[in-house]
C-alpha cells in the first residue's frame, strides 16, 4: 500500500472516527470509552493545539484515512513541560502490519522536533502487547507501570508508561 502522511484536516473527521470508534467499541486497545461523532471530531481538529502535531495516513489509491497519530502538549498549566508531548497512534484494523504506524512515526517525529518537542510520552495498555512492541520498535523505553490506572467496562487496566527522547 502506498501511503501519504499529512497534517489532519477537518475533512478527515469521518475517516478518523471510522477508525477510532470501532477500536473504542471493542474495548481492547484504548482506554477511551466514549465514541465520537463526526462533528465532535471536526471540532477536535479545529481546536487542536497549535503547538501539537496531528497527522493522518492516507491510502494513496483510495484516499481513505488508514491511520492517524497526534502529539498534544503534556501540560498547559506550566512552561516546565513545553518540551514534552503525549503521543497517540491508531491504525485501521484492516491495515495493521502494513507500515502505516511506521510512516506516521517518521513524519510525526520530524514535525514534533521542528515544533520544539524534545521528548514524547505515551500510555499503553499493558494488555496490548502489539502496541507496546510497535512503540518500542520506534525507540521508546518503558519507564514504569501505573497499576489499575484505568477502569474500562468495570475492569481495571494497568498502563505502561513509555518515553522517547527526540
Amino acid at each position: 500500500m502506498m501511503l501519504l502522511v499529512r497534517e489532519a484536516q477537518v475533512k478527515d473527521a469521518l475517516g478518523i472516527v471510522n477508525i477510532l470508534n470501532p477500536i473504542i467499541e471493542e474495548g481492547l486497545f484504548t482506554v477511551l470509552d466514549i465514541t465520537f461523532s463526526e462533528e465532535e471530531e471536526r471540532q477536535f481538529i479545529q481546536d487542536f493545539p497549535k503547538h501539537g502535531v496531528f497527522h493522518v495516513a492516507l491510502n494513496e489509491e483510495s484516499s481513505n484515512v488508514v491511520g492517524f497519530q497526534n502529539v498534544e502538549p503534556f501540560a498547559a498549566y506550566t512552561h516546565a513541560f513545553d518540551h514534552v508531548g503525549v503521543i497517540g497512534t491508531f491504525v485501521d484494523a484492516s491495515c495493521r502490519r502494513q507500515g502505516v504506524a511506521s510512516s506516521l512515526f517518521e513524519s510525526t517525529f520530524e514535525r514534533a522536533k521542528a515544533k520544539g518537542y524534545e521528548k514524547l510520552f505515551a500510555y499503553v495498555r499493558e494488555d496490548n502487547p502489539n502496541a507496546l512492541a510497535t512503540y518500542l520498535k520506534q525507540g521508546f523505553n518503558v519507564v514504569g507501570v501505573a497499576k489499575k490506572h484505568a477502569k474500562v467496562r468495570e475492569k481495571y487496566i494497568n498502563e505502561v508508561l513509555i518515553e522517547k527522547f527526540l
